[in-house]
């Protein structure tokens, strides 16, 4: 007997197509194709697209159903300085002695971007190392926060992540921002993550518009 996917499962697999490209941005989903797919009635998948409609990562249209939501610069100009003032809260509400067993470990997967690799999987490096950063931060709700809002980034990161020359740099980037945290500078390390982000967000704009 096949297994049901959890709910979680299922917003998770429909989350993962929209962030991959399988589900095009702006285009319409077909619930009883994508329910054969994941092998789930039409209920519990109407469920799960309903929640990711209250996520911003679909939208309702009136007599078409669902529809992924399309790309929009000002909403990535909204979404980068968000999720920067956010992750720097997280890291100032992390407790020192924690955040002093992280540098090593964070360099390492710094280290990952330096190395080829396609926009999808250096953006997948960088969110290793962001989700390991935030790691100790004991703020449920912070970082509940923080994980319903990054998939919506995330659409944004995976399509212009900036290729080689912007993962060079974020090497950099990344290793100051260990570099501060091994000296036990936590207001250094809050500042340069946030100007990691807004880095991020000045090359998606240059990126996006060629």
């Amino acid at each position: 007997m096949t297994k049901r996917p959890l709910r979680g499962d299922l917003l998770g697999e429909i989350t993962a197509r929209i962030l991959d490209g399988r589900l095009a941005d702006g285009g319409r989903i077909n619930e009883v194709h994508l329910a054969r797919e994941l092998g789930v009635s039409r209920t519990p998948l109407r469920e799960a697209l309903i929640g990711l409609a209250d996520r911003g990562l679909l939208v309702v249209a009136p007599g078409r159903g669902f529809l992924v939501a399309p790309l929009d610069p000002e909403e990535a100009r909204r979404l980068y300085p968000l999720v920067a003032e956010l992750e720097a809260l997280a890291l100032r509400w992390t407790s020192p002695l924690e955040l002093a067993t992280l540098p090593d470990a964070l360099d390492r997967i710094a280290a990952e971007l330096a190395g080829p690799g396609g926009a999808a999987e250096l953006s997948e490096v960088d969110d290793r190392w962001h989700a390991l950063l935030l790691s100790r931060c004991g703020n449920a709700h912070l970082l509940r926060l923080i994980e319903q809002t990054k998939p919506l980034l995330k659409r944004y990161e995976t399509r212009y992540f900036g290729g080689q020359a912007r993962a060079a740099e974020s090497v950099a980037e990344h290793r100051a921002i260990a570099a501060a945290l091994r000296e036990g500078d936590l207001p250094a390390a809050s500042a340069l993550l946030v100007r990691n982000w807004v880095k991020a967000l000045t090359d998606w704009e240059r990126d996006s518009a060629q």
